[in-house]
């Protein structure tokens, strides 16, 4: 897959081809870095143990009420903290970070520990609408027939 980037004064915005993929703020002199937990959930949730020694380990609190999260996990669960952690951001990638926001400040002011299983069975998904049912296909082969013959009879 080639990746175009476009620097821009402000702005990095990367295409695939003609596709507009993403736009992020340019971040302008040395040591700088952003890094978005939507981009590494899946791998942490693979390997929660890397979390604890993650040097960009605080960019991966998207906000305030996810940071009181993993330290309420710290403190309820210690042995199990980062797993349920890695879990709560790759479900807040995969639905709706807001939604999982929202549980998060609701389990928080209940004085409960956000676990995985908690916050997943609290939140509140929409629920997919039912598949149609499908019929079998009814092909008229026919049409080609008198096409064919058709041909063959003019040339």
């Amino acid at each position: 897959m080639r990746v175009i980037v476009r620097v821009r004064a402000e702005t990095l915005e990367v295409y695939q081809g003609t596709t507009h993929l993403l736009t992020i703020p340019r971040l302008l002199g040395e040591r700088q870095h952003r890094i978005d937990y939507r981009h590494i959930s899946a791998s942490l949730v693979r390997k929660p143990g890397a979390f604890a020694q993650y040097r960009f380990r605080d960019d991966l609190f998207p906000t305030l009420t996810f940071r009181l999260a993993y330290d309420a996990l710290v403190q309820a669960v210690p042995h199990r903290a980062d797993r349920d952690y890695v879990r709560l951001l790759h479900l807040a990638a995969g639905t709706s970070e807001a939604a999982v926001d929202a549980v998060l400040a609701e389990v928080l002011g209940k004085h409960q520990a956000p676990t995985f299983d908690l916050v997943r069975d609290s939140l509140r998904l929409p629920t997919p609408a039912p598949l149609p049912a499908l019929t079998e296909a009814v092909l008229d082969f026919g049409v080609y027939d008198d096409l064919l013959a058709g041909e063959v009879a003019r040339g």
